[in-house]
């Protein structure tokens, strides 16, 4: 299959430490990929040079045809890339609905347009319930919903979430990988991180293993064990 989404050598600094090391990777349109390491490995500095947070040293990002290597963060949101970074960094002063409004207008001009805030109420009801209250008044399992709804609605090709379970409780976590599911079943390419290696191999079609910001291991989802990723992890 083509790859909507190509990453190729890509290497990332913070002045003399060298967080991403070549890393190079393909993703189709339409599957995902899950991205595990542990602490340190290099996985949100990675999310940050694809959405263009921060600058490559080196390599490309291929976005269909397209070298986004000179276009900025807030172009690539338009080209279709929206990121969910760790933390949500939602806004705590605004209630739901305004979190999701503030994202709706700065792309009101793209018509025609499959994300709506009904669309994302309808996708996460609990958001619905709590539309009037304030990003600080919800419970993180909701905050990583309104940051989920909030990317949804720059009507993303590939959708980057950044440690999709951290911090949530079982039963949210359930509740948002099934919306993940119903995501990608809508064409969306998911490239996400995930500190449950289990669930993240059985949530993804193909996995990428860093380790010191290297690819230690890449693979189809189906065709490794656990074992393998675990040694591949940890090294």
């Amino acid at each position: 299959m083509t790859a909507l989404l190509r990453v190729e050598d890509l290497a990332a600094s913070y002045g003399q430490l060298q967080a991403v090391r070549g890393v190079s990777f393909d993703v189709a349109a339409g599957e995902s990929l899950v991205v595990i390491g542990e602490n340190g490995a290099g996985k949100t500095t990675l999310f940050q040079s694809l959405a263009g947070l921060h600058g490559a040293a080196r390599g490309k990002v291929m976005l269909g045809d397209e070298d986004l290597g000179a276009v900025p963060a807030h172009v690539r949101v338009g080209r279709g890339i929206a990121l969910v970074p760790e933390g949500r960094r939602i806004f705590p002063s605004l209630s739901v609905d305004e979190n999701l409004r503030v994202a709706e207008d700065q792309l009101r001009q793209r018509r025609p347009r499959r994300w709506t805030r009904e669309r994302v109420y309808g996708l996460f009801p609990d958001l619905r319930a709590a539309a009037d209250r304030g990003g600080h008044q919800i419970s993180g399992g909701q905050q990583q919903m309104l940051a989920i709804g909030r990317a949804l609605l720059s009507e993303p090709r590939v959708l980057l979430v950044d440690e999709v379970s951290l911090g949530l409780s079982p039963a949210m976590v359930q509740v948002v990988y099934q919306a993940l599911a119903a995501i990608r079943g809508d064409g969306v390419t998911l490239v996400f991180v995930e500190q449950d290696v289990q669930r993240g191999v059985a949530s993804s079609d193909h996995l990428v293993c860093l380790h010191k910001g290297s690819v230690r291991l890449a693979a189809a989802s189906r065709a490794v064990t656990l074992d393998e990723v675990r040694r591949a992890y940890f090294g």
